[in-house]
């Protein structure tokens, strides 16, 4: 029996997440139909994260248990052909059957992109949010600094969240500003904010309620001394709207 650790790169538009669903396109369901086509093993290949619907993935980190022989690095050649256009095994290795993509993961980093000012670029519009006004980043910034810790979460947790604890304890937000973006060796002149959160495990939407409030924070709705009172507040009602799925990435998992 062999375990594959397999690291995966999607662009997560046109699929309802990463776990599978009944009648639904999954980035889960579309990588087991493609073991199955090189094993004919009906097998379930284990995530890192479950990553919500249109949500993409830079570093994704699965694994599967079979018993063919085939060597990682032919598993990955032969995953990719019976995969999508939108789905890429980047990288293919045995590893030890007790390692857990999921539970052995000491961090994870999401960033979430968002474009600025008016018309922006064609190609960042399926992967960031776009806003027709400036944000203040320092604002912002400052408000970031009430998250850092370990904190219950609840105020920034979806409805449906299945984690028996929100408690989670987030290493560090980073927010950053440019006037453009370089895209496939072309520059794209569009002000753009990227807001990187590390932690040690996210309550659903976690990420994308925390963006939306410092949103709020960043148009001048919400003084950035007020995230701890919003935080603290333990409600979802307090914060932010849910920032749409097409700005995040599933950035890096550290073990």
């Amino acid at each position: 029996m062999k375990n594959i650790r397999l690291t995966i790169q999607y662009d997560g538009t046109e699929y309802s997440g990463w776990q599978v669903q009944k009648k639904e396109s999954t980035i889960q369901g579309s990588l087991e139909d493609s073991v199955f086509a090189v094993t004919g093993e009906e097998l379930r290949v284990s995530g890192a994260g479950r990553t919500d619907a249109g949500v993409h993935a830079f570093q994704q980190i699965a694994v599967f248990h079979t018993q063919a022989t085939l060597e990682a690095e032919t598993f990955q050649r032969a995953l990719n052909a019976h995969l999508p256009h939108d789905i890429r095994i980047v990288d293919a290795v045995e590893c030890p059957e007790e390692f857990h993509p999921r539970f052995r993961a000491k961090s994870k980093t999401y960033c979430y992109l968002i474009s600025q000012t008016g018309v922006s670029s064609l190609f960042l519009k399926r992967y960031s949010w776009e806003m027709p006004y400036l944000l203040n980043s320092d604002s912002m910034r400052a408000a970031a600094q009430h998250l850092i810790g370990k904190h219950d979460y609840s105020s920034f947790r979806a409805s449906g969240c299945s984690a028996k604890s929100p408690v989670r304890e987030i290493m560090n937000i980073g927010i950053r500003d440019s006037e453009s973006i370089d895209f496939m060796t072309f520059a794209a002149n569009t002000r753009v904010i990227r807001i990187s959160i590390q932690a040690n495990a996210f309550l659903r939407h976690m990420a994308r309620n925390i963006v939306g409030t410092l949103v709020d924070v960043g148009r001048g709705k919400v003084p950035p001394v007020k995230m701890k009172e919003i935080r603290e507040a333990r409600n979802r009602k307090a914060a932010g709207i849910t920032a749409p799925a097409c700005g995040l990435f599933l950035e890096k998992i550290e073990y």
